[in-house]
């Protein structure tokens, strides 16, 4: 998998049903700190609400989710959430769909609607964007060559994740995992430039 898809923007969608009420909010989100801010920007935007479910997926591999369902019955809000967000291929995606209960006990299939409902409304608001699955990289080098340095990352469509520029340089880049052979090769190629994977290495 060389590519993935993830949102950029936050949206926020409403879904009735039988007066009960379901507020949609959608966040890109990149870690599990992104997420407990999220959840605590809507928490007090709607501290009255009945419910704050959510779901959210997280890395280019997908394989960090979690499903909430805050208290409505068992697999009737944060798995259909997360449906939704799987359905269009997201990660480093989470949508929390506030509740406000209005009276009449919607059943369980009528919950699982409503969770989805709000979910597909939200994301339809947001583009979905593709994102290069990257390889991380720290590079160390004198000031002299910088600009060689940044032409070459330019021109190989890597990320610069992070860079102190004095006389001697340290960057960190993000290299797309389809052309990671040929940039490493052009960084390479450069004389004094130090390569070195980062620890985490994705």
């Amino acid at each position: 998998m060389e590519v993935y898809f993830t949102i950029e923007k936050t949206a926020t969608a409403e879904y009735k049903d039988r007066g009960s009420k379901f507020i949609a909010y959608a966040f890109p989100v990149k870690n599990t700190d992104d997420v407990k801010e999220c959840l605590l920007v809507v928490k007090k935007e709607h501290p009255k609400a009945t419910h704050h479910c959510f779901a959210y997926r997280l890395g280019t591999d997908g394989l960090q989710f979690r499903a909430s369902d805050d208290g409505e019955p068992s697999g009737t809000a944060g798995k259909p959430i997360l449906g939704q967000i799987d359905s269009k291929q997201l990660t480093d995606t989470i949508v929390i769909v506030v509740r406000y209960f209005g009276g009449t006990l919607l059943g369980a299939p009528g919950l699982i609607n409503a969770y989805k409902m709000a979910t597909a409304l939200v994301l339809q608001l947001i583009p979905a964007v593709q994102k290069n699955v990257e390889r991380k990289f720290q590079l160390s080098f004198d000031y002299t060559i910088l600009n060689e340095v940044i032409n070459t990352v330019k021109q190989n469509n890597c990320s610069i994740l992070s860079q102190e520029l004095q006389l001697f340089c340290a960057m960190e880049i993000g290299v797309p995992l389809a052309n990671k052979e040929l940039c490493l090769l052009r960084l390479k190629e450069i004389y004094g430039l130090e390569i070195r994977e980062s620890k985490a290495g994705k």
